[in-house]
């Protein structure tokens, strides 16, 4: 009964033979998923017992076989007993499923057989052209009957009506590439008569494969987030070091001054420890909310290595556009503490001191002293401040520097004389870079995306399958600026990119390939695409967007031409060859999208 093959057996030994099936995810593990199930039930071990012919299996699954049968023998070598042997559990091997069971995860709740009467059985299988879910015995029929054996079987579930076409009551067993939607045999001779339709095994493992991917970015991302942790606390011992050392040259100040002066000592002392307590506090408020990303990563990360290896492939067609997306985080790249001590605090209090000195040495010592002590307390001044300067680390600000680069523009913009700062670029669309599906219009000043295919040249120039076009001109120098409006658009995204970018397969818009875009995603969802991506806040829906481009500079910027307001800006990009207007309407999403993005005249 064990030895004989079943799909179920068989699919578990395939899904053995792929990478990652031990379930320690050490390479020096010995033991696989498959060594841990009963032959019997097809399923982990629950209560493992040992026979004395050395295998294992379920108690409760060698109790039912040996109270069925005459004689006791072990259903996997079929060696007899004369007398039936006493069996304990295996406790080692139980703990070992234990652990097996606790790092795949909790258990999926049961699916019972829709054909029992009486006390419902655990169910093996789910048919699709029964609609209905079968145990162990009920299945059988399905295992002789010739008719039967054709029928569609899947592991149990209990929404089995998910799984059939309620147009046509057949299994879902396609997946129509055109529709992004399951389908069933008779679907593809009625209203997705030929669309580009695949298995949905086949189609499952495609999105196996970029969840993966996707996976990796995750991981990639709670690494830079834990180094970013260590860097701050590193940022924050330094801090503190240099905190100590101001402490000791004020303290060392103050002790030389006269008892007069403690008061204004004790306050700049307890204003730099404030400084600290901030410093400190601030680390530990982008601590916590690194903390909490990782937290979310993880959490993403169990998700995509239990769907990577799912059977529910429908499931995972469902949830995919959702799970293939990492989470939104914020941009970790800039992180510093803000523990700068200028100097100015120490200087200012000096100041103060030597005013008060003054006084009282007018009183109390006579010229010639009070001209010695004032001289020492101006020289140790300037050498504190100059001291306190170089030793503290320099908090970076580079959100600031992007404003002063990219004001002057928003000042003439505001002004309406921007056509002195800069040349308007007149963008007309480029047709042998439109992908088959986009229409542009006459003027080359409009695309939307098409319901249908064109038949058009697949030369190394035309994106596909993404749905993007560029703008004919180019340019290698100067200032550049056009507009683009995207009123009642739902998806869309649009920038610059340099000449030699992919334009075949799967496209990632990032500076690092090329690209240096905006996009609109889910109606009101912006983001900048600067690798890991920036969500953007705005306070109202873009109409139109201005993009200003300043060749030697490397920044590419974003404007809101109604509020007139800064969207984003990429700064500190080296460009070395001809960059080109980038565009893409999204997919047309049955008319919701259906608006065009159109080149506006400035």
């Amino acid at each position: 009964m064990a030895e004989s093959s079943s799909p179920a057996k068989d699919r578990r030994r395939r899904s053995m033979e792929q990478p990652g099936s031990s379930f320690s995810g050490d390479s020096s593990s010995l033991l696989s998923e498959e060594q841990l199930l009963c032959s019997i039930c097809l399923d982990v071990f629950t209560d493992p017992l040992s026979t004395p012919c050395g295998h294992n299996f379920c108690k409760s699954c060698l109790t039912q076989c040996w109270e069925k049968s005459q004689h006791c023998h072990c259903p996997l070598c079929k060696e007899k007993f004369t007398k039936k042997p006493e069996l304990k559990i295996n406790t080692t091997l139980r703990e070992v499923v234990d652990l097996f069971k606790k790092k795949r995860g909790p258990d999926k709740p049961e699916v019972l057989c829709d054909a029992c009467t009486g006390e419902k059985l655990k169910a093996l299988k789910s048919c699709l052209d029964c609609c209905t879910t079968f145990c162990k015995t009920h299945l059988e029929p399905h295992n002789h009957v010739s008719k039967l054996k054709k029928h569609k079987l899947i592991n149990p579930v209990e929404n089995l009506e998910d799984y059939i076409c309620q147009k046509h009551e057949r299994p879902l067993e396609l997946f129509c590439r055109d529709d992004q939607t399951c389908v069933c045999q008779f679907c593809t001779e009625t209203d997705h008569k030929n669309h580009n339709t695949v298995p949905i095994e086949e189609e499952s493992g495609e999105r196996k494969t970029q969840l993966g991917k996707t996976q990796t970015d995750v991981q990639q991302m709670i690494e830079d987030r834990l180094k970013n942790i260590q860097e701050i606390k590193h940022s924050v011992e330094l801090s503190k070091r240099s905190t100590e050392k101001e402490k000791a040259s004020s303290v060392e100040v103050f002790t030389a001054l006269i008892r007069s002066i403690e008061r204004s000592q004790a306050e700049l002392l307890e204003a730099m420890e404030e400084k600290q307590k901030a410093a400190e506090r601030q680390a530990e408020g982008l601590i916590k909310a690194l903390e909490q990303e990782i937290t979310v990563l993880k959490r993403r990360d169990t998700e995509l290595e239990q769907l990577s290896h799912t059977e529910e492939h429908l499931h995972l067609l469902q949830i995919y556009s959702s799970m293939c997306s990492p989470p939104h985080t914020k941009n970790w790249t800039e992180i510093s503490i803000n523990a700068d001590l200028s100097g100015d605090t120490a200087r200012t209090a000096l100041s103060q001191l030597q005013q008060t000195l003054n006084k009282k040495l007018t009183k109390t010592l006579d010229d010639k002293l009070k001209e010695a002590e004032l001289k020492r307390i101006q020289q140790y001044a300037a050498a504190s401040s100059s001291n306190a300067a170089a030793i503290m680390p320099k908090r970076k600000c580079t959100f600031s520097k992007d404003l002063q680069r990219t004001y002057p523009f928003l000042q003439e913009v505001q002004n309406n004389a921007h056509q002195a700062y800069c040349t308007h670029l007149d963008v007309t669309l480029d047709p042998d870079t439109a992908q088959p599906y986009l229409i542009l219009s006459a003027d080359g000043k409009q695309v939307t995306h098409g319901d249908k295919r064109q038949n058009l040249p697949d030369t190394p120039q035309r994106f596909d399958p993404c749905v993007m076009v560029l703008g004919k001109q180019s340019f290698s120098s100067g200032r550049f600026y056009y507009e683009v409006q995207v009123r009642g658009k739902t998806n869309w995204d649009f920038g610059v990119v340099r000449e030699n970018i992919n334009r075949k397969g799967k496209i990632t818009l990032t500076p690092q390939n090329g690209f240096w875009t905006v996009w609109l995603r889910n109606e009101n969802q912006y983001q900048a695409c600067a690798g890991p991506p920036v969500p953007l806040t705005l306070r109202e829906k873009l109409e139109t967007v201005g993009v200003f481009v300043d060749y030697e500079e490397g920044l590419v910027s974003f404007y809101d031409v109604k509020s007139r307001s800064h969207i984003y800006s990429f700064t500190g990009q080296s460009f070395t060859e001809k960059l080109y207007p980038y565009f893409s309407p999204g997919l047309n999403e049955g008319g919701k999208n259906s608006a065009p993005l159109i080149i506006s005249p400035v």
